[in-house]
């Protein structure tokens, strides 16, 4: 009886692993080497916005920074040329200057005196770096489980948008500091956190793991999408989902072109003069820009470990490599 049950736990695991199936190019140009560099360390945390190191070095959308932060501190945003870094405790670094926020930080963006904050418990905060003031403080429906790509606030000519972990983005405006509307992004599942926040030509792009939404000029647009990725370029949106389709779109939503890689899995997008989607078997995926041809590279990395895509720039390892 014990050898049956124990032939019967092989005949399981070996159906389970035969049932796995895995992205196959037909056929691939070899590998991509352009541009590659080795990182000071390996990726210790990240977010949409950039990554720190284990060298306490940083990484954000300008590239690789010499800037150091402490090793207790994780990289949140650049904005204004100020390093912002979180101890996940009670404190922020604006470059070397300390604030205590008495609080778990996790996103935030600053714009002249005005530090607007994000915390682990789904509260938002407008703080003056001035005065050392408290302008706004409000707070939403805790979420326990988050997608680890969590978008920090953004600031546009007159108001501030807040991404939030339950789904929302709160407008707050800029001249009197209240609250004036919740955009509903995603009101249900479990990660439903804002991952994406961008506005382009005067209208918000934002998503979850499982929405995408536009708004402008008066119109909300909402698109159901299990998101892998997405990033904007020229106007346009650029979608990788859970079941290996590569989606570009208007800000609007409308579907330009689309393209589905069957079993694929995809870690980031990334452009450089065109689309490029890093796989998780081992291959870069470079989209031409009408969506008509793509060519398919062997990539070798250890997905195992931390993998961002910020731009035209793969950071993964300890190396970074510009795309063409």
């Amino acid at each position: 009886m014990k050898h049956l049950l124990l032939l019967a736990g092989l005949v399981f695991i070996l159906a389970g692993c035969a049932g796995k199936e895995f992205y196959e190019p037909e056929d691939t140009v070899g590998d991509y080497e352009n541009n590659k560099a080795s990182l000071s360390g390996d990726i210790i945390s990240m977010n949409k916005d950039g990554a720190t190191l284990d060298s306490g070095e940083i990484i954000t959308k300008r590239g690789v920074s010499k800037f150091k932060i402490p090793e207790d501190y994780s990289f949140l945003n650049i904005s204004n040329d100020v390093v912002i870094s979180s101890n996940y405790k009670d404190s922020v670094l604006l470059d070397k200057k300390e604030i205590k926020v008495g609080g778990v930080v996790i996103a935030a963006t600053l714009k002249e005196n005005k530090l607007a904050l994000l915390f682990s418990d789904n509260s938002i905060q407008l703080y003056d770096t001035n005065t050392d003031k408290i302008l706004l403080k409000e707070y939403f429906t805790h979420s326990y489980v988050n997608d680890t790509r969590i978008a920090n606030p953004h600031f546009m000519s007159n108001i501030i948008l807040f991404p939030t972990l339950d789904g929302k983005i709160v407008v707050v405006s800029d001249a009197d500091n209240k609250v004036i509307k919740n955009i509903v992004v995603d009101a249900s599942g479990q990660f439903n956190n804002i991952i994406f926040l961008d506005v382009i030509k005067d209208t918000l792009v934002a998503a979850t793991a499982n929405k995408v939404i536009s708004v402008g000029d008066g119109t909300l647009n909402l698109k159901d999408y299990n998101v892998r990725d997405i990033i904007s370029k020229n106007e346009n949106i650029y979608i990788a989902t859970i079941d290996g389709q590569i989606i570009k779109t208007d800000i609007s939503l409308n579907i330009i072109n689309r393209k589905k890689y069957k079993y694929a899995k995809f870690y980031a997008l990334a452009y450089g003069t065109s689309l490029y989607a890093l796989e998780s078997q081992g291959f870069l995926i470079n989209i031409s820009k009408d969506f008509e041809t793509e060519t398919i590279y062997d990539f070798d990395f250890d997905n195992e470990q931390k993998v961002i895509a910020l731009d035209d720039t793969i950071y993964y390892d300890d190396e970074y490599m510009i795309l063409k």
